[in-house]
Protein backbone atom coordinates (compact mmCIF):
# COMPACT_ATOMS: atom_id res chain seq x y z
CA UNK A 1 0.00 0.00 0.00
CA UNK A 2 2.50 2.25 0.98
CA UNK A 3 4.46 1.37 -2.86
CA UNK A 4 1.37 1.92 -3.96
CA UNK A 5 0.54 5.89 -2.26
CA UNK A 6 4.27 6.19 -3.41
CA UNK A 7 3.77 5.84 -7.32
CA UNK A 8 0.62 7.75 -7.39
CA UNK A 9 2.49 10.82 -5.88
CA UNK A 10 4.65 10.59 -7.85
CA UNK A 11 2.06 10.58 -11.06
CA UNK A 12 0.58 13.44 -9.74
CA UNK A 13 3.82 15.68 -9.11
CA UNK A 14 4.60 14.88 -12.65
CA UNK A 15 1.51 15.87 -14.19
CA UNK A 16 1.17 19.06 -11.78
CA UNK A 17 4.67 19.86 -13.66
CA UNK A 18 4.00 18.87 -16.63
CA UNK A 19 0.66 21.27 -16.44
CA UNK A 20 2.42 24.34 -15.27
CA UNK A 21 4.86 23.86 -18.24
CA UNK A 22 2.40 23.54 -20.62
CA UNK A 23 0.86 26.72 -19.41
CA UNK A 24 3.78 28.29 -19.31
CA UNK A 25 4.47 27.42 -22.87
CA UNK A 26 1.14 28.58 -24.05
CA UNK A 27 1.63 31.83 -22.74
CA UNK A 28 5.09 31.74 -24.28
CA UNK A 29 3.19 31.03 -27.31
CA UNK A 30 0.90 34.04 -26.76
CA UNK A 31 3.16 36.67 -26.14
CA UNK A 32 5.65 35.81 -29.11
CA UNK A 33 2.70 35.95 -31.45
CA UNK A 34 1.37 39.03 -29.81
CA UNK A 35 4.61 40.97 -29.77
CA UNK A 36 5.78 39.65 -33.26
CA UNK A 37 2.21 41.06 -34.60
CA UNK A 38 2.96 44.39 -33.01
CA UNK A 39 5.96 44.39 -35.25
CA UNK A 40 4.33 43.91 -38.64
CA UNK A 41 1.80 46.44 -37.53
CA UNK A 42 3.07 49.54 -35.86
CA UNK A 43 7.11 48.41 -36.46
CA UNK A 44 9.46 50.15 -38.29
CA UNK A 45 10.57 49.13 -42.05
CA UNK A 46 6.81 48.34 -42.89
CA UNK A 47 7.49 44.39 -42.51
CA UNK A 48 4.41 43.60 -43.23
CA UNK A 49 4.02 45.59 -46.95
CA UNK A 50 3.86 42.46 -48.52
CA UNK A 51 0.67 40.96 -47.23
CA UNK A 52 -1.31 44.77 -46.89
CA UNK A 53 0.02 46.07 -50.36
CA UNK A 54 0.73 43.17 -52.76
CA UNK A 55 -1.43 40.16 -51.64
CA UNK A 56 -3.98 42.32 -50.69
CA UNK A 57 -3.68 43.75 -53.99
CA UNK A 58 -3.60 40.71 -55.88
CA UNK A 59 -7.07 39.72 -53.99
CA UNK A 60 -8.87 42.71 -54.75
CA UNK A 61 -7.44 42.68 -58.64
CA UNK A 62 -9.54 38.97 -58.73
CA UNK A 63 -12.35 39.81 -56.37
CA UNK A 64 -13.02 43.67 -58.00
CA UNK A 65 -11.59 43.30 -61.70
CA UNK A 66 -12.36 39.43 -61.97
CA UNK A 67 -8.79 39.09 -63.24
CA UNK A 68 -6.96 36.45 -61.20
CA UNK A 69 -3.20 35.73 -60.61
CA UNK A 70 -2.60 32.08 -61.08
CA UNK A 71 -5.35 31.26 -63.31
CA UNK A 72 -6.14 34.38 -65.77
CA UNK A 73 -2.68 35.61 -65.66
CA UNK A 74 0.99 34.23 -64.61
CA UNK A 75 2.11 34.29 -61.07
CA UNK A 76 5.65 33.82 -58.71
CA UNK A 77 3.28 31.22 -56.34
CA UNK A 78 1.91 28.35 -56.97
CA UNK A 79 -2.13 28.01 -57.84
CA UNK A 80 -3.02 27.01 -53.54
CA UNK A 81 -1.45 30.04 -52.15
CA UNK A 82 -4.39 32.28 -53.38
CA UNK A 83 -6.43 30.27 -50.91
CA UNK A 84 -4.85 31.63 -47.49
CA UNK A 85 -4.64 35.61 -49.16
CA UNK A 86 -8.54 35.10 -50.02
CA UNK A 87 -9.21 34.22 -46.71
CA UNK A 88 -7.41 37.09 -44.94
CA UNK A 89 -10.15 39.25 -47.11
CA UNK A 90 -13.18 37.44 -45.42
CA UNK A 91 -13.40 40.65 -42.98
CA UNK A 92 -12.71 43.00 -45.74
CA UNK A 93 -9.65 45.40 -46.62
CA UNK A 94 -9.76 47.44 -43.49
CA UNK A 95 -8.19 44.09 -41.31
CA UNK A 96 -6.49 42.26 -44.09
CA UNK A 97 -3.29 42.97 -42.03
CA UNK A 98 -5.00 41.47 -38.61
CA UNK A 99 -6.33 38.90 -40.01
CA UNK A 100 -3.23 37.91 -41.83
CA UNK A 101 -1.54 37.50 -38.49
CA UNK A 102 -4.80 35.51 -36.93
CA UNK A 103 -4.77 32.92 -39.50
CA UNK A 104 -1.21 32.07 -39.06
CA UNK A 105 -1.47 32.31 -35.26
CA UNK A 106 -3.84 29.60 -35.75
CA UNK A 107 -2.02 27.77 -38.04
CA UNK A 108 1.21 28.14 -35.52
CA UNK A 109 -1.12 26.89 -32.59
CA UNK A 110 -1.97 23.71 -34.44
CA UNK A 111 2.13 23.38 -34.93
CA UNK A 112 2.65 23.76 -31.74
CA UNK A 113 0.07 20.81 -30.72
CA UNK A 114 1.59 18.59 -33.03
CA UNK A 115 5.30 19.20 -31.76
CA UNK A 116 3.84 18.68 -28.30
CA UNK A 117 1.21 16.47 -27.92
CA UNK A 118 -2.38 17.41 -26.95
CA UNK A 119 -0.86 15.80 -23.36
CA UNK A 120 2.08 18.05 -22.68
CA UNK A 121 5.72 15.78 -22.48
CA UNK A 122 8.81 17.51 -21.44
CA UNK A 123 11.21 16.29 -23.57
CA UNK A 124 9.26 17.57 -26.63
CA UNK A 125 8.53 20.75 -24.72
CA UNK A 126 12.18 21.52 -25.08
CA UNK A 127 11.51 21.59 -28.48
CA UNK A 128 8.76 23.77 -28.58
CA UNK A 129 10.89 26.08 -26.62
CA UNK A 130 13.47 26.49 -29.11
CA UNK A 131 11.12 27.19 -31.50
CA UNK A 132 9.02 29.73 -30.00
CA UNK A 133 12.67 31.47 -29.25
CA UNK A 134 13.41 30.92 -32.77
CA UNK A 135 10.44 33.22 -33.74
CA UNK A 136 11.41 35.64 -31.89
CA UNK A 137 15.00 36.09 -33.13
CA UNK A 138 13.80 36.25 -36.52
CA UNK A 139 11.38 38.47 -35.94
CA UNK A 140 8.35 39.64 -38.10
CA UNK A 141 9.25 38.06 -40.92
CA UNK A 142 8.10 34.89 -39.20
CA UNK A 143 4.58 36.30 -39.51
CA UNK A 144 4.54 38.27 -42.52
CA UNK A 145 4.73 36.52 -45.73
CA UNK A 146 2.80 33.47 -47.44
CA UNK A 147 6.30 31.18 -45.86
CA UNK A 148 4.21 31.70 -42.71
CA UNK A 149 1.40 29.82 -43.89
CA UNK A 150 3.99 27.14 -45.34
CA UNK A 151 6.07 26.98 -42.30
CA UNK A 152 3.23 25.55 -39.63
CA UNK A 153 1.88 23.05 -42.42
CA UNK A 154 5.14 21.37 -43.60
CA UNK A 155 5.49 21.12 -39.45
CA UNK A 156 2.73 19.67 -38.54
CA UNK A 157 3.75 17.52 -41.69
CA UNK A 158 7.14 16.13 -40.39
CA UNK A 159 5.51 15.40 -36.88
CA UNK A 160 2.56 13.57 -38.59
CA UNK A 161 4.64 11.49 -40.74
CA UNK A 162 5.79 8.28 -38.81
CA UNK A 163 2.59 7.32 -37.75
CA UNK A 164 0.55 8.56 -40.46
CA UNK A 165 2.44 8.62 -44.09
CA UNK A 166 -0.86 9.45 -45.98
CA UNK A 167 -1.35 12.75 -44.03
CA UNK A 168 2.02 14.05 -43.89
CA UNK A 169 2.47 13.75 -47.38
CA UNK A 170 -0.72 15.15 -48.37
CA UNK A 171 0.08 18.34 -46.09
CA UNK A 172 3.80 18.05 -47.81
CA UNK A 173 1.86 18.29 -50.81
CA UNK A 174 -0.60 21.26 -49.87
CA UNK A 175 2.74 23.48 -49.17
CA UNK A 176 4.16 22.87 -51.77
CA UNK A 177 1.33 23.95 -53.93
CA UNK A 178 1.26 27.44 -52.00
CA UNK A 179 5.35 27.58 -52.25
CA UNK A 180 7.41 25.04 -53.45
CA UNK A 181 9.99 25.05 -51.20
CA UNK A 182 8.27 21.96 -48.86
CA UNK A 183 8.59 19.92 -52.24
CA UNK A 184 12.10 19.38 -50.53
CA UNK A 185 11.10 17.73 -47.33
CA UNK A 186 8.73 15.40 -49.57
CA UNK A 187 11.49 14.24 -51.81
CA UNK A 188 13.40 13.79 -48.84
CA UNK A 189 10.24 11.67 -46.98
CA UNK A 190 10.69 9.65 -50.13
CA UNK A 191 14.38 8.63 -49.86
CA UNK A 192 14.20 8.07 -46.44
CA UNK A 193 11.13 6.56 -45.30
CA UNK A 194 10.19 3.08 -45.52
CA UNK A 195 6.08 4.34 -45.89
CA UNK A 196 7.14 6.22 -49.42
CA UNK A 197 4.36 4.23 -51.44
CA UNK A 198 1.95 6.21 -48.69
CA UNK A 199 3.26 9.26 -48.75
CA UNK A 200 3.89 9.20 -52.77
CA UNK A 201 -0.02 8.04 -53.15
CA UNK A 202 -1.04 10.80 -50.67
CA UNK A 203 1.37 13.50 -52.65
CA UNK A 204 0.24 12.63 -56.18
CA UNK A 205 -3.56 12.35 -54.81
CA UNK A 206 -3.34 16.39 -53.87
CA UNK A 207 -1.18 17.25 -56.75
CA UNK A 208 -4.18 15.69 -59.04
CA UNK A 209 -6.52 17.55 -57.31
CA UNK A 210 -5.48 21.15 -57.70
CA UNK A 211 -4.06 20.71 -61.19
CA UNK A 212 -7.76 19.75 -61.93
CA UNK A 213 -9.13 22.56 -60.13
CA UNK A 214 -6.82 24.95 -62.11
CA UNK A 215 -7.72 23.30 -65.30
CA UNK A 216 -11.69 23.90 -64.27
CA UNK A 217 -10.96 27.31 -63.53
CA UNK A 218 -9.62 28.24 -66.80
CA UNK A 219 -5.45 28.42 -65.56
CA UNK A 220 -3.78 25.43 -67.27
CA UNK A 221 -1.32 27.95 -68.64
CA UNK A 222 -0.57 29.46 -65.49
CA UNK A 223 -0.03 26.15 -63.70
CA UNK A 224 4.02 26.08 -64.39
CA UNK A 225 4.60 29.54 -64.21
CA UNK A 226 5.98 29.85 -61.03
CA UNK A 227 8.91 27.87 -62.10
CA UNK A 228 9.34 29.62 -65.16
CA UNK A 229 8.74 32.89 -64.00
CA UNK A 230 11.70 31.93 -61.14
CA UNK A 231 14.17 30.91 -64.13
CA UNK A 232 13.92 34.48 -65.62
CA UNK A 233 15.19 36.54 -62.35
CA UNK A 234 17.96 38.09 -61.60
CA UNK A 235 20.03 37.93 -58.78
CA UNK A 236 18.34 38.95 -55.54
CA UNK A 237 19.98 40.51 -52.87
CA UNK A 238 20.17 38.82 -49.82
CA UNK A 239 21.22 35.46 -51.86
CA UNK A 240 24.99 33.88 -51.22
CA UNK A 241 25.84 34.52 -55.01
CA UNK A 242 25.09 38.36 -54.98
CA UNK A 243 27.18 38.69 -52.20
CA UNK A 244 29.97 38.95 -54.32
CA UNK A 245 28.35 41.63 -56.18
CA UNK A 246 27.10 43.71 -53.54
CA UNK A 247 30.45 44.06 -51.94
CA UNK A 248 31.64 44.79 -55.81
CA UNK A 249 29.35 47.60 -55.72
CA UNK A 250 30.19 48.97 -52.28
CA UNK A 251 34.23 49.27 -53.78
CA UNK A 252 32.82 50.78 -56.95
CA UNK A 253 34.06 47.32 -58.92
CA UNK A 254 32.44 45.52 -61.97
CA UNK A 255 30.01 48.41 -62.31
CA UNK A 256 27.80 46.69 -60.03
CA UNK A 257 25.02 48.55 -58.44
CA UNK A 258 21.86 47.75 -56.37
CA UNK A 259 18.56 47.97 -58.31
CA UNK A 260 14.43 47.44 -58.03
CA UNK A 261 12.56 45.60 -60.47
CA UNK A 262 9.68 46.73 -60.97
CA UNK A 263 8.10 43.12 -62.46
CA UNK A 264 8.86 41.40 -59.99
CA UNK A 265 9.12 43.94 -57.04
CA UNK A 266 12.50 43.23 -55.44
CA UNK A 267 16.01 44.36 -54.78
CA UNK A 268 18.20 42.97 -57.13
CA UNK A 269 21.92 43.30 -58.10
CA UNK A 270 23.61 44.02 -61.33
CA UNK A 271 27.09 44.36 -62.77
CA UNK A 272 29.72 42.00 -64.44
CA UNK A 273 29.00 38.64 -64.69
CA UNK A 274 26.34 38.86 -62.72
CA UNK A 275 23.69 37.71 -65.17
CA UNK A 276 26.06 34.71 -66.16
CA UNK A 277 26.02 33.83 -62.42
CA UNK A 278 21.99 33.95 -62.72
CA UNK A 279 21.75 31.12 -65.75
CA UNK A 280 23.30 29.08 -64.00
CA UNK A 281 22.37 29.17 -60.73
CA UNK A 282 18.86 27.24 -61.23
CA UNK A 283 20.88 24.01 -63.42
CA UNK A 284 24.08 24.52 -60.12
CA UNK A 285 20.82 24.21 -57.68
CA UNK A 286 19.54 20.94 -59.75
CA UNK A 287 22.76 19.44 -59.26
CA UNK A 288 23.14 19.98 -55.81
CA UNK A 289 19.81 18.97 -55.15
CA UNK A 290 20.91 15.48 -57.47
CA UNK A 291 23.71 14.84 -55.22
CA UNK A 292 22.36 15.00 -51.78
CA UNK A 293 19.53 12.90 -53.33
CA UNK A 294 22.29 10.62 -54.62
CA UNK A 295 23.82 10.13 -50.75
CA UNK A 296 20.16 9.77 -49.77
CA UNK A 297 19.53 6.39 -52.23
CA UNK A 298 23.01 5.33 -51.02
CA UNK A 299 22.19 5.80 -47.17
CA UNK A 300 19.21 4.01 -47.68
CA UNK A 301 20.68 1.28 -49.16
CA UNK A 302 23.25 0.72 -46.74
CA UNK A 303 20.27 0.34 -44.19
CA UNK A 304 20.51 3.37 -42.35
CA UNK A 305 17.66 3.91 -40.14
CA UNK A 306 15.05 6.45 -41.21
CA UNK A 307 15.16 7.87 -37.84
CA UNK A 308 18.76 9.44 -38.85
CA UNK A 309 18.66 9.76 -41.83
CA UNK A 310 15.12 11.67 -42.87
CA UNK A 311 16.20 14.63 -40.56
CA UNK A 312 19.46 15.11 -41.62
CA UNK A 313 18.12 14.58 -45.35
CA UNK A 314 15.24 17.36 -44.83
CA UNK A 315 17.80 19.75 -43.63
CA UNK A 316 20.39 19.23 -46.69
CA UNK A 317 17.55 20.18 -48.67
CA UNK A 318 16.00 23.00 -47.44
CA UNK A 319 19.70 24.72 -47.17
CA UNK A 320 20.19 23.50 -50.50
CA UNK A 321 17.34 25.29 -51.52
CA UNK A 322 18.19 28.54 -49.38
CA UNK A 323 21.68 28.43 -50.25
CA UNK A 324 22.44 27.31 -54.02
CA UNK A 325 19.50 29.74 -55.04
CA UNK A 326 19.99 32.82 -56.86
CA UNK A 327 16.80 34.42 -54.84
CA UNK A 328 17.48 35.15 -51.05
CA UNK A 329 14.28 36.51 -49.44
CA UNK A 330 14.58 37.41 -45.66
CA UNK A 331 11.49 34.86 -44.66
CA UNK A 332 13.49 31.86 -46.41
CA UNK A 333 15.30 31.53 -42.40
CA UNK A 334 12.22 30.62 -41.48
CA UNK A 335 12.10 27.11 -43.32
CA UNK A 336 15.09 26.20 -40.97
CA UNK A 337 13.07 26.17 -37.89
CA UNK A 338 10.81 22.59 -39.77
CA UNK A 339 13.88 20.58 -40.12
CA UNK A 340 15.59 21.37 -37.11
CA UNK A 341 12.17 20.81 -35.04
CA UNK A 342 12.28 17.43 -36.87
CA UNK A 343 15.88 16.63 -35.90
CA UNK A 344 15.25 17.80 -32.35
CA UNK A 345 12.26 15.65 -31.61
CA UNK A 346 13.49 12.62 -33.81
CA UNK A 347 16.90 12.54 -31.95
CA UNK A 348 15.07 10.94 -28.43
CA UNK A 349 14.60 7.79 -31.04
CA UNK A 350 18.13 7.58 -31.64
CA UNK A 351 18.72 10.22 -34.22
CA UNK A 352 21.62 12.21 -34.84
CA UNK A 353 21.90 15.01 -32.19
CA UNK A 354 21.06 18.60 -34.18
CA UNK A 355 22.39 20.43 -30.70
CA UNK A 356 24.75 22.31 -33.26
CA UNK A 357 22.78 23.14 -36.24
CA UNK A 358 20.17 24.33 -33.64
CA UNK A 359 22.79 26.58 -32.12
CA UNK A 360 23.32 27.60 -35.96
CA UNK A 361 19.61 28.26 -36.70
CA UNK A 362 19.39 30.92 -33.68
CA UNK A 363 22.16 32.90 -34.34
CA UNK A 364 21.15 32.60 -38.34
CA UNK A 365 17.66 34.06 -37.22
CA UNK A 366 18.98 36.85 -35.29
CA UNK A 367 21.42 37.65 -37.94
CA UNK A 368 18.32 37.96 -40.30
CA UNK A 369 16.31 40.26 -37.87
CA UNK A 370 19.49 42.45 -38.12
CA UNK A 371 19.10 42.59 -41.94
CA UNK A 372 15.36 43.02 -42.23
CA UNK A 373 13.24 45.07 -41.78
CA UNK A 374 14.45 47.87 -39.57
CA UNK A 375 18.17 48.06 -41.14
CA UNK A 376 17.21 47.20 -44.69
CA UNK A 377 17.94 50.62 -46.18
CA UNK A 378 21.41 50.48 -44.76
CA UNK A 379 22.21 47.64 -46.34
CA UNK A 380 20.45 48.68 -49.92
CA UNK A 381 22.68 51.50 -49.19
CA UNK A 382 26.13 49.07 -48.78
CA UNK A 383 26.83 50.21 -45.76
CA UNK A 384 30.31 48.30 -44.85
CA UNK A 385 28.81 46.88 -41.60
CA UNK A 386 25.45 45.78 -43.17
CA UNK A 387 27.63 43.93 -45.50
CA UNK A 388 29.41 42.07 -42.96
CA UNK A 389 25.78 41.25 -41.36
CA UNK A 390 24.81 39.63 -44.90
CA UNK A 391 27.82 37.76 -45.37
CA UNK A 392 28.38 36.08 -41.84
CA UNK A 393 24.43 35.58 -42.19
CA UNK A 394 25.01 33.85 -45.83
CA UNK A 395 28.24 31.86 -44.58
CA UNK A 396 25.83 30.30 -41.57
CA UNK A 397 23.81 28.82 -44.53
CA UNK A 398 26.67 27.24 -46.03
CA UNK A 399 27.79 25.88 -42.44
CA UNK A 400 23.88 24.53 -42.14
CA UNK A 401 24.23 23.16 -45.47
CA UNK A 402 27.74 21.51 -44.77
CA UNK A 403 26.76 19.92 -41.35
CA UNK A 404 23.81 18.02 -42.82
CA UNK A 405 26.11 16.70 -46.28
CA UNK A 406 28.71 15.73 -44.23
CA UNK A 407 26.52 13.91 -41.73
CA UNK A 408 24.56 12.35 -45.00
CA UNK A 409 28.66 11.52 -46.07
CA UNK A 410 28.95 9.79 -42.84
CA UNK A 411 26.17 8.21 -42.80
CA UNK A 412 26.70 6.22 -46.44
CA UNK A 413 30.04 5.32 -45.12
CA UNK A 414 29.09 3.26 -42.13
CA UNK A 415 29.30 -0.19 -42.49
CA UNK A 416 26.33 -2.06 -44.55
CA UNK A 417 22.89 -2.82 -42.22
CA UNK A 418 21.43 -6.02 -42.80
CA UNK A 419 18.15 -4.78 -41.52
CA UNK A 420 17.62 -1.29 -40.32
CA UNK A 421 16.58 -0.56 -36.89
CA UNK A 422 13.08 -0.12 -36.00
CA UNK A 423 11.29 3.14 -37.66
CA UNK A 424 10.08 5.83 -34.62
CA UNK A 425 7.59 4.18 -32.44
CA UNK A 426 4.08 4.26 -33.32
CA UNK A 427 3.02 4.35 -29.82
CA UNK A 428 5.05 8.05 -28.99
CA UNK A 429 5.16 9.01 -32.57
CA UNK A 430 5.28 12.66 -33.23
CA UNK A 431 1.46 13.16 -33.60
CA UNK A 432 0.72 12.10 -30.16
Amino acid sequence: MPLFADRLARVRRIAITAAGSAVSLWLAFAAVHLWLGYLNLYGPGLPMGDVTYVYLFWVERGVLADQWVGIDTSWVYPLLALVPMLAAYVFGPALYGTTWLTIVMALNAVALISIIGVEERARRAAVAWWWMLFLVLVGPIALGRIDAITVPVAMVAVMLIADHPKWGGALLAVGAWIKVWPAGLLLAALIALRSRGAVMLSAVTVTMLVVAAGLALGGASALLTPITEQTGRGLQVESLVSTVWLWAAAAGQWAARVYYDQGILTWQVFGEGSQLAADLMTPVLALVVVMIVSLGLVAVRRGVDEVELFPVLSLAMVMALITVNKVGSPQFATWIAVPIVLGLAWQRWGGISFRVPAVLALVTAALTQGIYPVLYASLLSLEPFMLTVLSARNLLYVALLGWAVWQLVALCRRPLEREPVDAVPASEGASS
